[in-house]
């Protein structure tokens, strides 16, 4: 029997980047699986135009915008008692490869349920073209990176491996594994969320693996204006000491 996945799409005033997004997981070839967008108060129609074009997918307004955390969280605190397979939680601005749920399927078989997994994601205006390949921690020197980032895809590229964190661009997961971690920590408003969520998975023995036969493509920080925008590296330094402060000067103390 087919495991059943919910796709859990966060959405915020991301009408054009929805579509296709969605449109991408129209193709999926799995049996088994239903989608949820989680609106974080859009103003744009975002959620009028998935009610109309998508009659198949669950919407889950919130009233306002919560963050990445934040809108995740009130996510999973409703699946909570209703809901207990796997979820994969994706980016609005990513568009899948076909057989991406066949794949995590087959990287949990190998690896077990409870554990996190990632894809291998590819620049949307680039396909050759890696932007995650696994995760890279070093908090004593406060570096965080995506393994192979801006080079071509290669067989280094094309092996599974355990890595130190998943990006919440895309995450494959138990909701075992969601509950047990009590979801994100909204003090992460965008940024360090996800290597959060790795490093205190990985305090409870579940592991982190790339799996590259999962593929996807991403628009990469469509919403906050593109990859080098000062908004994102603004949020991204906040994220970072953030998480520097938790995992290093908190514990030390």
């Amino acid at each position: 029997m087919n495991v059943h996945i919910k796709i859990l799409i966060l959405n915020w005033n991301g009408k054009d980047l929805i579509k296709p997004c969605l449109d991408s997981i129209h193709k999926i070839d799995y049996p088994n699986y239903s989608v949820m967008v989680i609106d974080n108060g859009s103003t744009d129609n975002s959620i009028e135009m998935v009610k109309d074009y998508y009659s198949g997918v669950e919407v889950f307004a919130l009233e306002k915008n919560y963050g990445f955390s934040g809108g995740y969280n009130r996510c999973f605190t409703k699946l909570k008692n209703d809901y207990s397979e796997f979820v994969l939680l994706l980016n609005n601005d990513t568009e899948v490869d076909p057989n991406i749920l066949g794949s995590f399927l087959q990287a949990k078989e190998m690896y077990g349920d409870n554990n996190l997994y990632g894809g291998k994601i590819f620049y949307q205006d680039n396909p050759k073209l890696i932007w995650y390949a696994g995760g890279n921690v070093n908090l004593k020197r406060a570096k965080i990176s995506h393994r192979g980032i801006r080079k071509n895809d290669s067989p280094e590229f094309s092996k599974p491996l355990q890595t130190d964190y998943i990006t919440g661009c895309c995450i494959f997961t138990s909701m075992d594994v969601i509950n047990s971690l009590k979801g994100f920590d909204e003090r992460f408003n965008m940024y360090g969320e996800d290597v959060d969520l790795c490093l205190r998975a990985k305090e409870k023995g579940m592991n982190c693996y790339y799996w590259p036969d999962a593929k996807l493509s991403h628009h990469v920080s469509a919403s906050l204006g593109g990859a080098f925008s000062i908004k994102k590296l603004s949020k991204k330094l906040i994220g970072m000491g953030r998480l520097f402060k938790k995992q290093i000067i908190n514990k030390a103390g």
